[in-house]
């Protein structure tokens, strides 16, 4: 059966549903990544449609429907429906409405919350316990995400994210039918995997008979959780699939945050650190930059392994760095 790996890890919760000890699906909050969608927050009315949380930060969000008049200003309490989004060369701010009137603020559910409500139990982890998530796959994961290639029997698929959409190629030789079908499922398991939603484009190699771009079709359908919608596989082999987005995908989170990513990679391995003594993290400047603006990370770490922290900058370290 099915379950969910949970880790509240410093700096980022982390959720893995685990199957036949396989990843099926990764989730990651990470603490700087804004109000959770449900959150119940005070604003004020700025421009026409868009408000400023009350909130750290103060960010902007976007909000519509707004009854009319209302003048610049003017105090709210709204609903966040979408978390602000990171992608390439932009950041989009969150998305609001006005919530229940007589509601109070609240935060949104968080990872924990959400992963509860669903149909599969929960197994919380502690950095003493064996390394589940390892086990089961999580920094091969992460790095099919960094790299954007995702190898698969026959053939492997390649994965960018764009402002307009996430777009998946689907790479590979012998026979088209075949390696369509193999490039759907492991499409599919991508999609769920990095809970990627919006617009998104799957590029088939040609096939040239109608019946083989719906065998494709009716594929995805089984393979892929509802809801979605689609497109039928056109003659030049692009299906598109629309799914509702209201956080960052793993994608997002990962290739367009490098260093938020590193930084989380280098305290959970910090966590685990064996050893006494002084626990030093190497790791880059900029890495390092981003966990010293955060000190009650430091404080954190030294808490829960009973261990001092330095933190070491060195231009000459690659990736999330070491702790030792």
């Amino acid at each position: 059966m099915a379950e969910w790996l949970y880790e509240a890890g410093i700096g980022e919760a982390r959720a893995a549903l685990v199957e036949d000890g396989a990843i099926v699906e990764v989730r990651i909050e990470r603490d700087d990544e804004g109000p959770l969608v449900g959150a119940i927050v005070s604003a004020r009315l700025v421009e026409s449609g868009k408000v400023m949380l009350d909130v750290p930060g103060q960010p902007l969000a976007a909000i519509a429907a707004l009854p009319s008049p209302i003048s610049l200003g003017t105090r709210l309490i709204v609903e966040i429906t979408r978390m602000a989004l990171r992608e390439r060369g932009r950041d989009k701010p969150a998305r609001v409405r006005l919530a229940t009137e007589g509601s109070s603020p609240v935060a949104g559910p968080d990872l924990r919350a959400r992963i509860a409500a669903t149909e599969f139990p929960v197994v919380d982890l502690r950095p003493t316990d064996p390394d589940r998530l390892e086990e089961a796959g999580w920094s091969e994961v992460i790095d099919h995400v960094r790299a954007g290639y995702w190898p698969f029997a026959g053939g492997a698929l390649w994965v960018d994210t764009t402002p307009a959409m996430t777009l998946i190629d689907i790479d590979g030789e012998g026979d088209a039918l075949a390696l369509a079908k193999a490039g759907a499922a492991a499409a599919a398991h991508v999609i769920r995997c990095c809970d990627v939603g919006g617009s998104i484009g799957i590029d088939f190699p040609s096939l040239r008979t109608r019946a083989e771009r719906l065998a494709v079709d009716a594929l995805i359908d089984e393979i892929l959780p509802q809801p979605f919608e689609r497109t039928a596989t056109n003659g030049f082999g692009l299906l598109q699939i629309i799914r509702r987005r209201e956080r960052p995908s793993l994608i997002e989170q990962v290739r367009f945050d490098a260093v938020a990513t590193d930084a989380a990679l280098l305290l959970r391995q910090a966590e685990r650190a064996a050893g006494t003594g002084v626990l030093r993290l190497t790791v880059r400047p900029a890495v390092a930059d981003h966990i010293a603006a955060h000190p009650a990370w430091t404080h954190m770490l030294q808490t829960r392994t009973g261990r001092p922290v330095e933190l070491i900058a060195d231009a000459a370290i690659k990736g999330s760095g070491h702790a030792q």
